[in-house]
Formats: structure tokens, sequence, C-alpha cells
């Protein structure tokens, strides 16, 4: 069950599974007036006061004996406890109270959604009252739950947002990794995916850091689902692997059987019933087992889905009415929209169009309710199929219209971001060579064939027809052959593109490199020999040092430009202090600035936290910074300085070096630009510093460019997206 199915505890709430039980009768012990102060009910001895009121006695009795018989019915249990609570205590004085008003309010969701409401909500009346922030957060994220299940996502995205405030405010990492969970959740049900990933992908690594292994589980799944919604199965069944991995070292039973449940729903999704049959039949094995009647009615449903996508509809059917029998004890509406959807499609199949109609428009309202796109567009197809049998031309049109909306809605929103990466590679494909090679050799023989036909001709005008056919085989043949020497010319461009990259890494590997080591060389060389005294050789240290710092900075940007010309480059954004990123750059050039007598001034405000690659970010801070040294004179000055935007920081490195002229300013960042200049005391670059800067910050999110003044000065400005106040509390 996927998450946008709605239930499952992963994709929902990490809630304690919820079990019925319906015991036929409870034997209560006759209260006379001569009994003595100890009550014996079976095995087990109560003690109870003198002067406890009959109805106290009798709670606290019914309480002590669902504790005391060890039955699971955890609802049920908390219920007797809420009541005895309140019978010996009226006020309702005690935090205690109002854990158990949370935790009741938790366990009747997807059974008795009134109850989650008036129960959250009281609890958040008292525990405002008495301050109880913990109270107060489990308060909000009840709430956030029975509005999501109510179709009304934000309403609950306001409610977890205030939930997790409160949590953050407390330090209770195990509370807040559950509501950024819910959030996600949220913005899944809106299709907003890049915010589900977002949020799912802050839990996980929440999850990572205090070894949950149970919560890693749930995020990886929640993951699997977001490429599940993008029909990318492949990706899918590898957070699937994780996932079930970390349940074999977690070892419960029903939260694998929930694991294969779902997986069994993707398996379906992908067509491969024997698979998805194997996993449900498992997962049913364990639900009926441990009488997990919610997850029971999913897994029969699911089963069911796998019947109907196989035309089977009789046995669909069969399933589905499992289902159906359960969820007359359940508030599921997510669950019971694609339940009431495949019945419908069921009967269809069968040719029951009236029956068919009656579960479509149910599910159609239940829809409507709650919001769910999907489960309306599933709705309106049936629908509109049942109206056109029926001859009822002009609603088959009217739900027609709204299968067509809510169709190209949806896939509009689906298509706004993929979650997949796409890699890129250059091949050269033999096949087509030997195709061309065998395709001369085709035409040559066709040319044979013309000339002998030719002359034939001239003897037996029958030979006339096979000459036709065989000239529309050499014009086919020309055209496949122009096809494949077009593709020989992209490939020939794609192989210069490869030997231009080889020439320039030459080039700066022999005049940007070789000249510093060969420096090196014959410095070491003399003072082994003897030629050089040693304290002559201390007073080329400094030079030596700046020549190595040189080259070790080529040798990074070179090994930055290389992996990304021949791999790509990996993305990892994180957050990242940008004030410390700049403070190390600075410290890593002083030395150089300090030579040429230059001041940097930064001047960034406090906690400038973005959303980027660290190490990415490194290399355009640092490459922009000698830049700016390399290209100021004597006693200049360097400015940092950042903007805060609604949605990212602009950056400013400015100078008051030698400026640029407005044709040099254009070729800067212009792709497979070569611009090598030298600075203000002959410094050499390679040419490669803006090339990756460009790359850098556009993988990030962001834009470069430069403003620049010849002897006045120049400024470049880069944007990158910032850490909002949530994302600052969550690290």
């Amino acid at each position: 069950m996927h998450l946008f199915h709605g239930k499952t505890h992963k994709n929902q709430y990490f809630t304690t599974i919820i079990r019925f039980y319906h015991p036929s009768i409870l034997i209560l012990p006759i209260i006379s007036l001569g009994m003595p102060k100890y009550l014996t009910y079976r095995k087990y001895t109560y003690f109870y006061p003198r002067n406890t009121s009959l109805l106290a006695l009798l709670l606290f009795v019914l309480f002590s004996f669902f504790q005391g018989m060890g039955q699971e019915n955890k609802r049920d249990s908390l219920w007797f406890k809420l009541k005895a609570l309140e019978t010996h205590s009226p006020n309702h004085s005690g935090t205690h109270y109002i854990d158990v008003l949370n935790a009741l309010s938790k366990e009747y969701r997807f059974v008795k959604e009134d109850s989650v409401y008036s129960l959250a909500s009281r609890a958040l009346r008292l525990s405002k009252s008495k301050n109880y922030t913990f109270g107060e957060c489990k308060a909000l994220d009840n709430l956030g739950g029975f509005y999501s299940d109510n179709g009304k996502n934000h309403e609950a995205i306001s409610h977890f947002k205030k939930a997790l405030r409160l949590a953050d405010s407390i330090g209770d990492r195990e509370t807040k990794i559950g509501i950024i969970n819910n959030l996600a959740n949220e913005f899944f049900y809106l299709s907003n995916y890049e915010k589900a990933l977002e949020n799912f992908l802050i839990g996980l690594d929440l999850a990572k850091e205090t070894d949950d292994k149970l919560r890693q589980s749930i995020l990886n799944e929640n993951i699997a689902s977001l490429y599940v919604s993008q029909k990318e199965f492949d990706q899918a069944l590898e957070f699937y692997s994780q996932v079930k991995k970390l349940n074999e070292e977690i070892g419960d039973e029903i939260i694998i059987a929930e694991t294969l449940s779902n997986l069994a729903d993707v398996y379906a999704d992908m067509e491969n019933y024997e698979h998805a049959m194997f996993n449900i039949n498992k997962g049913i094995s364990t639900f009926e087992k441990e009488e997990i009647f919610d997850w029971l009615a999913f897994a029969y449903s699911v089963k069911g889905e796998i019947y109907l996508k196989q035309k089977k509809y009789k046995w669909a059917l069969y399933w589905y009415d499992q289902s159906n029998l359960l969820h007359e004890n359940l508030e599921d509406d997510r669950s019971r929209i694609d339940l009431l959807n495949g019945m419908a499609s069921a009967y269809l199949g069968l040719g029951e169009d009236e029956k068919s109609k009656g579960y479509a428009l149910e599910a159609f309202q239940l829809s409507s309710n709650i919001k769910s796109l999907e489960g309306k567009r599933d709705c309106a197809k049936t629908l509109y199929i049942i109206s056109k049998n029926e001859g009822d031309f002009e609603e088959a049109l009217k739900y027609h219209e709204v299968f067509q909306q809510l169709t190209d809605s949806i896939y509009k929103d689906e298509n706004k971001r993929s979650l997949t990466l796409l890699k890129t590679k250059l091949k050269y494909d033999k096949d087509k060579q030997l195709l061309i090679a065998d395709t001369e050799k085709e035409l040559a023989k066709q040319r044979n064939l013309i000339n002998a036909s030719i002359i034939i001709l001239m003897v037996l005008l029958a030979t006339a027809i096979p000459l036709y056919f065989n000239q529309k085989k050499l014009k086919k043949l020309y055209s496949e052959l122009q096809v494949n020497t077009k593709n020989l010319r992209e490939s020939q461009m794609e192989l210069n593109a490869i030997n231009g990259t080889k020439d320039k890494l030459f080039s700066i590997i022999g005049h940007d490199l070789r000249g510093p080591i060969g420096a090196l060389q014959g410095l070491l060389k003399l003072m082994v020999s003897g030629e050089i005294a040693k304290e002559d050789f201390s007073k080329f240290i400094p030079k030596l040092r700046g020549d190595v710092d040189h080259i070790l900075f080529t040798l990074n940007n070179l090994l930055s430009w290389g992996y990304s010309q021949m791999n790509g480059t990996v993305t990892k954004p994180k957050m990242v202090n940008l004030n410390k990123l700049i403070e190390s750059s600075i410290n890593l050039l002083s030395e150089m600035a300090s030579n040429k007598s230059i001041k940097i001034m930064d001047q960034l405000p406090k906690e400038c936290l973005i959303l980027a690659d660290g190490n990415q970010m490194d290399i355009v801070v640092r490459n922009l910074i000698s830049n700016a040294i390399k290209f100021t004179p004597q006693n200049g000055l360097i400015t940092l300085e950042a903007e805060e935007m609604e949605e990212y920081w602009k950056v400013k490195i400015r100078d008051t070096g030698i400026g640029m002229d407005e044709k040099t300013r254009k070729k800067l960042f212009r792709e497979n630009s070569n611009i090598t200049t030298y600075g203000t005391n002959n410094e050499k670059g390679t040419g490669l510093g803006l090339s990756l800067c460009k790359e850098m910050v556009e993988k990030n999110r962001g834009k470069i460019w430069v403003e620049s003044t010849p002897k006045k000065g120049s400024t470049f400005y880069f944007t990158i997206p910032k850490i909002t106040k949530k994302y600052r509390k969550a690290s």
C-alpha cells in the first residue's frame, strides 16, 4: 500500500497497532454490603479503599481486569484507565491524564474519527492551561492526523508545523521524527514531491543519528513510495531492499508483514503478479494470526486488486468483500476509496453495472470529501463507462470531462519534478560502422545488377519489373546510408570535443604545473649537490611555498574540472555555514593577499546558512577570492558581503583591481571559453577557475554573474538557496 493510499503505519503515523476483540460476555463480581476489604477475582487480588464509591470501585476493577488478563486491546485498556482517572481525580489535575487522552486519541484513528478530534482538542486545551508542552505537541500531532484523514491538508500541515516547533523546543527527537514524517505525507498528498522528499530525508538523517532502525525503515519505505508515484519501480525496489534489511534487524513479524503488503501492491502495479501474490499471502498469514484487522483489511484489498488486474473478477470480489466486512469497524476513508473503486471495477467487469455504479458513486463522494484527486479520477472513469452503457450520454460526458480534467491535473503535477537522476555517456556504435560497410557492399552489388538489367532490358522487357523493385531497395539502402553518415558526423564532433578537453588538460599540465615543479626540482638538485648553501636555500623557501600553493590550487581545480568532465558532478546539498566556509578560504589565501598588502574585509551577516554541497561551494569561494587577489594591485581592498533574499543569499565579492572591458566580461562564463590571463604580479591562471565556479553554482541551484569597470575593479555575484529557521533547528 503506497503512501498516497493513506493506510499504513509507515506512511501515516508511528502508531501502535489497533486490534479488535469482541468478548461475548464480561463477568463481574457481585458487590455486597458484607464484602471484605480484599476482593478476589480468579487468581488476581485487588485492594479497594473503604470510602471509595461503588462506581469508582467498579471502574477500578474493570481497569485492573483488563490489565491483569493481559489482553492486547490497548484502546479499551486506555479507555478504562481514562475513566478511572476521571473518577479519582475529577479536576484532571495531572499531566498523566493528558498523556492518556493523547494516547487514546491516537488509538481511535481509523476507528472513530470524532473521538480523535474531541480527545485531542481536550488534551490541547488542558495542556495549554497547565503549560504542558509535550502534551500540547502530541495533541497538535493527533489533530493534524484528523484533518489529514478528512482531506483538509493545509489545516493538517499547519498543526504539524506547530507540533514540530514544540518538539524542537523540548528536544524530543523521537516525537519530532514522527511529526516530520506526517508533514512529508501531507506534501505528498498535495503532489509537492520536492517538499515531501526534503522532509523524508531530514527525518531519515535524524533517525540515523539516533540509530532508530524502525523509523529508518518507515522513512525509507516512504521514499520508495515517491519513486512508485513516478513509476520508477527499479529505484523503489532498491529502497525496499534497504527496508527489508532493517526489518530483519528489528525482527518484528508484524512490521515485516506490513512491508510485504506494501511491496505486493508495488508488484501489482508492475504487473508482476507472481511476486505480488507471494508477498501478500505472507502478509495475510501474519495479520490473520495476530488479528491485526486494519492491516488485514488492506491486505485483502490488495489481493483483490491483484486478481482484478488479471481480470479474474469473481476472485477479486471475493477478497474485496472480505476487506469490506472489516472496513465496517474502521474509519479509514483513503483506503476505503481504493476498496470501493476496486469493487466497482470488478462488478463492471462482470457486467453488473448497477452494483458497480453504487460503489463508484460512494467512492466518488468519499473522494470529494477528502479531496482525493486520484480516487475521484478513478470513480469518474468507471461512472463514465456505466453511463455510456446505459445510454445516458449527457451523464457520460459529465463524468468524462471530470476524468479528463483530473487526469491532466495529476499528470501535470507528477511531471513537474522527476525523482531520478539521468546520466549521460558517450558511446561509439560499432554495429553502425559494420552496417555502413555492409550497405556499401550491397550498393556495389545493386549497381552491377542494374547494369546487367539494362543490358537484359534490351533483350527482355519482362526484366523491367525486378529492376523496379531493386531500385526501390537501392533507395532505401541509400537513405540508411545517409542516416548512418549523419550519425558518424555527430560521433566525430563528440570525439573532437573530447580531443579538445585532452589538449586543454595537457596544456595546463605542461605550462602551469611543469614550470613550478621544474623550478622546485632545480633548487633541490642545487642543494643536494652542495652548489647552494642551506642558508641561501632558506631564502627561496617563501617562493617555493608560493609555487607549491599554486600547484596545489591548480591541481584542486584541475581534478574537480576533470572529474566533472568525465563523470558528471554529483551534488549532495546539506546545511552549510557560509561564514565558516568563507573564513576558511580567507585564512588559506591570507599569505597570498599579504604579499601584495591587500586587505580582505569579511562583512557577511552572522548565521548565513545555505542548502548546498559544501565541497563545491568551497571551490567557488576559494576561486573567486583568489581571482580578486590576483587582479588587485598592491595595497588594494577586497570586500565580501551577503544579502538575504526571500529564498536565497546573494553573495558579493568586490575588489579594487584592474577590472575588465565589456568584451572580456562577456567571454568569462561562456561555454568552452579558455581565457588565461596574468595578474598584477604576473600570476598565471589555468582558465578553469571561473568555469568551475559557474558549473558548481548552477549545480546548487544558483546563478553567477560579474559587473566590472576597467581600472576601477570587479564585483562577482552568486546566489545560493538559504536554510529556513525550521531546518536550522532540525540540524
